[in-house]
């Protein structure tokens, strides 16, 4: 019988396509960026630096390309062997911040596993679905085990969804909901154990 070793795991086909696109769109931004830089600099634009709506531009395409990365992390191929220095987790995590109503603090040291951060990512994302009207997160890394802890005024809580971090379906999540789908299959493909609390000021995921 002949094996067909160009077929690629639904998995890996999903993340490549992620790659692909975060990689297409950083670009164009990455352009804009370049021409609001080149705006402000231009004696012919003497105060346009500090216009109101020339700051809204910058920083809307500085938020938009920290989160693709961020995005890229999640979504993208990671192989098992990658690491992330802390710097860089430290910026896909202020990336998460930009104009968004979750305030992250990063207690960890060293450099981690690329598949470790993006379940980071992940669960960060599934927290950020919980609290809508915004909240504070804290990342605790004591190794091998993360934490999670959010803090809030008033949480958004659908069991359903929740129900992929222990391993089963409740229903098939929303475009907007995939992370809970994506941090079930990661970890499953990982060999971790997610663990989840939640109540009505916050939460926890630990893995």
């Amino acid at each position: 019988m002949t094996v067909d070793t160009t077929r690629i795991a639904a998995g890996d086909l999903a993340a490549l396509l992620g790659s692909r696109l975060c990689h297409d769109l950083v670009s164009p931004l990455g352009a804009i960026g370049n021409g609001v830089e080149l705006l402000e600099m231009s004696p012919d634009f003497p105060d346009i630096a500090q216009s109101p709506e020339m700051r809204l531009i910058a920083e809307a395409v500085s938020a938009a390309r920290s989160r693709i990365q961020g995005y890229r992390m999640a979504f993208g191929m990671a192989s098992g062997d990658q690491r992330i220095p802390l710097a860089e987790a430290q910026r896909l995590l202020d990336g998460m911040t930009a104009q968004g109503r979750l305030a992250i603090t990063l207690q960890a040291d060293g450099n981690f596993a690329r598949t470790d951060i993006r379940m980071v990512m992940l669960a960060l994302m599934c927290l950020e679905t919980a609290m809508p009207w915004g909240g504070s997160v804290t990342v605790l890394r004591q190794a091998p085990c993360w934490r999670l802890v959010a803090t809030c005024a008033r949480l958004k809580h659908d069991p359903e969804l929740w129900a992929w971090l222990d391993g089963g379906a409740a229903r098939t999540p929303a475009a907007s909901e995939v992370h809970f789908a994506m941090l079930s299959e990661t970890a499953r493909e990982a060999g971790k154990r997610l663990s989840h609390q939640l109540d009505d000021k916050g939460g926890e995921i630990g893995f």
